[in-house]
């Protein structure tokens, strides 16, 4: 194995772009030790981190070698796999632009056809694109709703969904094999590239424009419907703006400083749709035009959040739980009302997320099937589906802010969640009523449910380590009970097995993951998971109670116990 000091003095006398040869000029002992222990660990979400030199940062050098590895991966496939080629997209991150073409010109070095955007455009539609062109992969460069700090590079499969874990070990095993990542040859001319944009943009839209389901409510709401939309300086704007405009939606005003695209990410500390302070801009925004709602994206428009105005003028952010509860409710009740709902209809989510849209589904007769986290297990299920023809896809998401309404995409959508979330507020608006109303009628029906997930950081050297060592402890210990309540069944997801209090053991029918769930006595769950692409462990707590002061009373005892056992 080599030494992280001769591998920084290799990237010393290499040639390098002038702001990595400054990163090195400028690294402490410690910070060398970080970037250059290992090479960024690559999942099956791809990899994702800090910009700037070392092998476990994403740089022009860590790109062109994953790429290399990617490209000999395809050569193994074949001249009919290198003929239909990989599709390139980027978001609006620093340095998205010169990765996609850095990517490029390595695959066009092995003669395998590569079709890139010219400008930005979400995740979603880089998807799309891979299955519209038949292609044989598809590279995303971004790194969704990270800080700005970072950025990442994702692979997809020819199914449009993120790489398979048998062809991502291919690549990593190929990365491993690369001796020298300066060494790596790129076609400058770029002969195998094609610039793709409006063929695939109108191609996309086309499916968007199919995602409406009550058109003669968007007909008579539509251009009433008052609310505002912020990109937070992404991609989502001119795809976004478009799919809205064409659905019918025309009254919404978007948030002027984060329509701008820099990577900067200036008026948040995350663009994350997922934490309320992103929301501040487009709130202050609604409350000045009055506004019933304010929807966001995130950079690579993957990922939407939503505030809704309450009766006294203020406005509520919505968790992902919540968002996906009232979009089954309303995507049902709406196909049910037209008569295009199927006898065999199923929704799928994964097993971090709320129960909430699951007990709704069920309402209606609709399964749901639990993933493990990650939506190309999502992707994975639509195309079982499809081929067993068993069950009729409606509806997947993740408690992340991920949403899939209609699989010509196989990722979460937040273009295609825009226009369901539009034309659900057109039908609480007609209604008399409020988003806040329509949920509270759902927590009277099923439950009041709520959810929270906590993210303990274990950065450098030893951080994956602790994680492993910490779920080690979790398996080793076998919890009894939390915050008095009993654990009825322990499932773990690295065996696939599932174990009740008495010790019967039943088979899970997911792959396995380093994941572990606990069901409790009063209908709660409680999950840990190291996360595939950052150094974190995430706990999940789900519960369901009779109002919102005991859920939270719930939540609180949970996380206390939970925590000190994590920390502890």
């Amino acid at each position: 194995m080599t030494d992280y000091k001769e591998t920084f003095q290799t990237w010393q006398s290499a040639d390098l772009p002038v702001d990595l040869k400054n990163d090195l000029a400028n690294m402490s002992e410690e910070q060398m030790e970080e970037a250059f222990y290992q090479d960024m660990a690559f999942g099956t979400a791809g990899m994702r981190g800090h910009m700037g030199a070392g092998t476990n940062h994403i740089n022009v050098v860590t790109v062109a070698k994953v790429t290399e590895a990617l490209a000999r991966y395809i050569d193994e496939q074949g001249q009919a796999a290198k003929d239909r080629g990989v599709v390139i997209a980027f978001d609006s991150r620093h340095h998205s632009t010169e990765f996609a073409i850095e990517a490029s010109q390595v695959l066009s070095a092995h003669g395998i056809k590569v079709y890139r955007f010219s400008s930005l455009r979400p995740t979603p539609e880089l998807s799309f694109a891979v299955r519209f062109l038949k292609a044989f992969a598809g590279i995303m460069i971004t790194a969704s709703h990270n800080p700005k700090e970072d950025n990442g590079y994702k692979v997809y499969g020819e199914d449009g969904g993120q790489m398979i874990p048998e062809a991502v070990q291919a690549v990593i095993d190929a990365r491993a094999a690369i001796e020298n990542p300066f060494a790596i040859q790129k076609d400058l001319n770029e002969e195998n590239v094609q610039i793709i944009d409006d063929m695939v943009d109108n191609a996309y839209l086309a499916e968007v424009k199919t995602i409406s389901v009550d058109h003669e409510l968007i007909e008579r709401e539509g251009a009433a419907l008052k609310f505002v939309y912020t990109p937070l300086h992404g991609t989502g704007q001119y795809i976004g703006e478009k799919a809205l405009q064409q659905a019918g939606f025309t009254n919404y005003t978007i948030v002027k400083e984060q329509a701008e695209l820099d990577g900067d990410f200036p008026t948040v500390k995350k663009p994350n749709p997922e934490d309320p302070a992103a929301m501040a801009l487009g709130i202050e925004y609604a409350k000045k035009e009055q506004a019933d709602l304010v929807v966001a994206t995130d950079p690579d428009a993957d990922r939407m959040g939503a505030a809704v105005r309450l009766a006294d003028g203020s406005y509520q952010v919505l968790t992902g739980n919540q968002i996906a509860a009232l979009m089954v409710n309303y995507l049902l009740t709406a196909k049910k009302k037209t008569n295009t709902l199927p006898d065999n209809g199923a929704i799928v989510t994964s097993i971090v997320s709320s129960r909430f849209a699951s007990e709704i589904a069920k309402s209606f007769g609709v399964t749901t099937f639990d993933v493990l986290t990650g939506f190309k297990y999502i992707a994975a299920m639509i195309d079982r589906f499809e081929e067993k023809k068993d069950y009729t896809y409606l509806f997947g998401f993740e408690e992340s802010y991920g949403y899939l309404i209609k699989p010509f995409a196989h990722d979460k959508d937040a273009i295609q969640a825009l226009v369901l979330f539009a034309e659900m507020a057109a039908y609480y608006k007609e209604a008399g009523r409020s988003f806040a109303d329509g949920l509270n009628d759902l927590y009277e029906q099923f439950g009041y449910f709520e959810e929270k997930t906590i993210a303990y950081e274990f950065p450098g050297v030893s951080g994956h380590k602790e994680m492993a060592d910490l779920m080690t402890k979790f398996r080793n210990e076998k919890l009894e009970k939390v915050a008095g309540q009993l654990v009825l069944a322990t499932q773990d997801f690295a065996s696939q097995t599932q174990i009740d209090r008495v010790g019967a053991k039943k088979k899970m029918p997911q792959p396995k993951a380093n994941v572990l769930k606990y069901w409790l006595a009063d209908g709660s769950w409680i999950a840990l998971r190291p996360s595939g692409t950052e150094p974190k462990l995430k706990l999940y707590l789900g519960v369901v109670a009779d109002s919102k002061k005991e859920a939270d009373e719930k939540l609180a005892a949970y996380e206390k116990e939970m925590a000190a056992k994590v920390q502890g």
